[in-house]
């Protein structure tokens, strides 16, 4: 820990960050030292106590990491710590270039790899079985009598435990018995089940009462139930990335593990509301490393509290607690009510109530509603992914009338093939708004990029507001239809301005005129946040 950390916790249960060593391993992430530190930042904030920043020594950006951390972050709540490998066979520890790499690296808490399965000692190390514990020993020993906590992450484990559970101890033993604080025992196959988790856990911890951790990954999907299946065991320590991050399928997701442990457990591993900015700090590191937040990720996906069945949302009506496991609030997640062909009146009255539109229990409106979503759903809309789009057609039944910011008398878009190969593409929308008639001509990069424009020349002098719209994605899918190519088409445009994004939704036989009507919603709905009232 930096001497400016402070750690509300006490020592007796661990939660561990690799996800800037291990986590980093991913295929798709590259993080620069920038990233780093700003992920390390997130991590500090979360409230973890340990965060592994990667092997100094090993490559340069991993040297810079550590050096600018101690420089630049004023840790709170975690401790820094390197990642390494025992000596070399042979060697002394005390002469060892890469243990004196994480010395140098000033981080107060060192990770050591150590072999634990036999053949990997032989085949990989090269070495004897006897020498491997020596390694073990003298390298954790050494670290100690530099003023270093040292933790040791026993490799392949429990795949070693089952060919030579002996020696798989053995190693465990030595660890311990050099001043090791924490022993970790890696299902690094990611191959294991919580049943056999447990059972090992529970007799090593029994046959060498050193203090145990647990590190999984994922490859049977289990990464996140064999960690709790070894806090049931016994273990104290528990090894996590951020949203899940690692090598192949990933490891054991931080999130659901704190989640878990604070919930259900009812174990304190969090500083004091730390728990409630679960969800931000999920989606904060996503946008460092670039990957979309799953949307479907306990805890903290947006739809993780997402309800869609109209049975559900009567009964949320009733009470939440009675289709959600825990309050969306305590994680920094929020309900959502959305809105499909299976809706019933209570989704439709929930959704108002979260749209802050009061249906005043108007079961003639509410009754409407349903009809006009399950009509227009059987159509090819989709009102689940286009809230805006819902919230137009809502407000409509609601007021008696279409919400309206322009009416639109035509439009047109052309494609022109040229000899050379090229395309022109121009599109003409002809409109009326607060009684004027405005006709707008404009050139893209596609017919529905030339439409876009067009109508944005032709609002946007009525309405400046609309100048800081921007369309940032666009998804085409052609549905089940008798008639090939003339099939029905349903677009999806979600669109920002600035602060915030919203999702309309088009439906018709072509994919321009579905492109229009999402177009259409999404100016409106754009007006309407902005706060301008409809003419």
């Amino acid at each position: 820990m930096t001497e400016t950390a402070t750690n509300e916790l006490d020592d007796s249960f661990h939660v561990f960050d690799t996800t800037l060593r291990d986590g980093a391993q991913r295929e798709g992430i590259n993080l620069t030292v920038a990233d780093k530190l700003a992920i390390a930042r997130h991590l500090d904030d979360f409230g973890v106590g340990f965060i592994e920043g990667g092997w100094p020594g090993a490559n340069p950006r991993d040297t810079e990491f550590f050096a600018r951390a101690q420089a630049e972050i004023d840790f709170r709540h975690a401790q820094l710590v390197a990642f390494g490998a025992t000596r070399r066979a042979g060697a002394k520890a005390s002469e060892d270039p890469q243990v004196q790499a994480l010395l140098a690296s000033g981080a107060p808490v060192i990770t050591l790899v150590a072999k634990s399965h036999d053949r990997h000692v032989e085949l990989a190390l090269r070495t004897t079985l006897d020498e491997n514990l020596e390694m073990v020993r003298d390298t954790v020993s050494h670290l100690r009598e530099q003023g270093r906590r040292v933790f040791v992450d026993c490799e392949h484990f429990f795949d070693g435990y089952r060919a030579n559970p002996e020696y798989a101890k053995a190693v465990v033993r030595a660890a311990s018995d050099a001043g090791a604080d924490v022993v970790i025992l890696c299902d690094t196959n990611g191959g294991m089940l919580p049943a056999q988790i447990h059972a090992v856990v529970a007799t090593v911890l029994a046959d060498t009462g050193a203090r145990l951790g647990i590190h999984a990954q994922d490859d049977t999907g289990c990464a996140v139930a064999n960690t709790l299946a070894a806090v049931d065991a016994g273990a104290t320590h528990v090894q996590c990335t951020a949203n899940g991050y690692g090598e192949r399928v990933g490891n054991a997701n931080l999130f659901p593990v704190v989640a878990a442990l604070e919930l259900k457990y009812g174990k304190k591993v969090l500083p004091d509301g730390r728990l409630r900015e679960t969800t931000r700090i999920s989606h904060a590191i996503a946008e460092v490393v670039n990957l979309t937040p799953s949307t479907h990720q306990p805890y903290v996906g947006v739809s993780a509290f997402a309800h869609k069945a109209g049975l559900h949302a009567s009964a949320i009506k009733v009470d939440p607690d009675l289709y959600q496991h825990i309050d969306p609030e305590l994680v920094g997640n929020t309900m959502r009510m959305l809105v499909s062909d299976m809706a019933g009146r209570a989704s439709i009255e929930l959704k108002g109530k979260e749209l802050g539109i009061d249906l005043g229990g108007d079961r003639e409106l509410v009754g409407r509603v349903v009809e006009r979503v399950k009509e227009r759903e059987l159509r090819g809309y989709t009102y689940e992914a286009a809230d805006a789009s819902f919230e137009i057609l809502l407000r409509g039944e609601v007021e008696g009338r279409p919400l309206k910011y322009f009416d639109v008398e035509s439009w047109r878009a052309i494609v022109e093939d040229r000899p050379d190969g090229t395309h022109a593409n121009e599109a003409t929308v002809k409109l009326w708004a607060k009684k004027e008639r405005i006709v707008a001509t404009a050139e893209g990069n596609g017919p529905v990029n030339a439409l876009d424009r067009a109508l944005r020349v032709a609002l946007e002098k009525i309405y400046p507001q609309l100048a800081a719209l921007e369309l940032v994605d666009y998804k085409v899918r052609i549905l089940e239809g008798k008639h090939g190519t003339s099939s029905t088409t349903r677009v999806l445009i979600s669109t920002s301005d600035g602060s915030g994004e919203w999702s309309t939704v088009g439906v018709a036989d072509n994919v321009i005129a579905a492109s229009w009507q999402a177009l259409e919603d999404a100016y409106t709905y754009g007006l309407l946040r902005a706060g301008v009232e409809a003419p």
